[in-house]
């Protein structure tokens, strides 16, 4: 499908052609859902730790004698029954990664990419060029009218945009390689340069 190009100073830079199998899909909630989950249980650092009955730091002698008190009969005061005992099968530090098979991962992709064009927030930029300056570029972004935006460029980012890009709030900028299912949802607008939209083609074919 042919879609309008922009440059970063609203001004019109002719149109490209999207794959309509990567760009034209229906998206699906549940395919979505399935790679978030995957991304974000391999961010989680899985550090959780509690200490167990042969962690806490109680003397191990026996509170009192075993029989004729009428009490219920106690070993040390490490154990779980206590208050500031050791903690029964608590959490221990793990990953929480799983698998996902990585046809379903470049679905999901797919899904993302055609889910913002579906809602009319996918832009196609010329090129993400700039000189460095955070100021200058911050004017272009506002006059764009984009306040939450993701930009993925081709396989490197141009260094002065990404240096002038680092301190505006709200934008991010990712080589195509780094271009994933929960950036690409959490932002309100995807903006992907021509060269990104070939790195992409050429990477989810």
């Amino acid at each position: 499908m042919k879609t309008d190009v922009l440059k970063l100073d609203g001004a019109a830079a002719g149109s490209v052609d999207l794959d309509d199998e990567i760009f034209g899909l229906e998206p699906r909630a549940d395919i979505l859902h399935r790679v978030v989950r995957w991304q974000r249980a391999r961010d989680q650092q899985g550090t959780h730790k509690v200490k167990t009955r042969s962690e806490t730091s109680y003397s191990t002698k026996k509170i009192y004698r075993q029989k004729g008190t009428g009490g219920a009969r106690h070993g040390d005061r490490n154990a779980p029954i206590f208050r500031k005992g050791g903690i029964y099968k608590g959490p221990t530090p793990r990953s929480h990664a799983h698998e996902l098979p990585k046809k379903f991962r470049k679905l999901g992709l797919k899904h993302a990419l055609s889910a913002k064009l579906k809602e009319g927030s996918l832009v196609i930029l010329d090129s993400a060029e700039s000189e460095g300056k955070t100021s200058a570029l911050a004017k272009q972004i506002k006059s764009l009218g984009w306040k939450r935006a993701l930009i993925i460029d081709g396989a490197t980012v141009n260094e002065g945009f990404a240096r002038a890009a680092a301190n505006i709030d709200g934008v991010d900028v990712l080589p195509s390689v780094g271009a994933n299912v929960y950036d690409i949802l959490r932002r309100d607008t995807l903006v992907i340069t021509k060269a990104g939209v070939e790195a992409l083609e050429a990477r989810l074919k």
